[in-house]
């Protein structure tokens, strides 16, 4: 059984929120769960690779969020909770990320719409699973598409596999000057250039409205 730590709420914030530790076959996750009264949705995110939930991208999704009516579960993985800044394996961060998402229909999201994603590392995951989270869509922050080539090196894959595989309808918010590129847009994915880098952090309005509009029509 999760435990569950209740915190006090914003002005922004209905209800308060609360953290929840859940246990994953990997060691415990951190829940930051971030409610709105009554809401139509949830949108489930997680951190990038050395980054944690405190990113100001992810800060802005769930602004976003709260506007639209849309619940928010901010996820830290089993890796960052253990205190460690290098992220775990990828089938590890998948299978930590599937018993949340498990644990979280059960006990918090009860019957509604579910929305996944999560900025670069977590955006990945977010899609990797998508068909094992049952999600509604996928929101990608930054989504790392393919890692800057060293001087020396060769040309790193690309990732867009990871985007290709999604069924179901994806946001892709990019920064214009992101060192890792931008992904096409596709038949259900929308790409959203902003003024900014991988950070996402310099034209946070722009971030905040693309991801309302969006999260608007997937959860209607």
């Amino acid at each position: 059984m999760p435990r569950t730590w209740r915190c006090g709420s914003s002005p922004k914030e209905a209800v308060s929120t609360s953290i929840r530790e859940v246990e994953t076959p990997h060691g415990p996750a951190r829940v930051h769960v971030h409610p709105t009264d009554e809401p139509r949705a949830w949108l489930v995110l997680g951190h990038g690779a050395g980054g944690g939930v405190a990113a100001r991208d992810l800060v802005a999704a769930r602004e976003a969020a709260h506007t639209v009516g849309v619940g928010v579960a901010l996820v830290e993985q089993p890796y960052r909770v253990a205190g460690r800044r290098s992220p775990a394996p990828a089938r590890q961060l998948d299978a930590a990320w599937v018993a949340v998402v498990d644990e979280l229909r059960g006990s918090v999201v009860e019957g509604l719409s579910l929305v996944v994603g999560g900025r670069s590392s977590g955006a990945r995951v977010a899609c990797r699973t998508s068909a094992a989270t049952d999600a509604a869509g996928v929101l990608c922050l930054a989504f790392p598409l393919r890692p800057p080539r060293r001087k020396q090196g060769p040309e790193p894959a690309s990732r867009l596999d990871e985007l290709d595989a999604v069924t179901v309808p994806v946001l892709v918010v990019q920064g214009a000057r992101d060192p890792f590129g931008i992904p096409p847009a596709g038949p259900t994915r929308a790409v959203v250039e902003v003024s900014a880098d991988h950070s996402l952090r310099t034209d946070l309005e722009a971030v905040r409205a693309a991801i309302g509009g969006w999260l608007r029509d997937v959860v209607r």
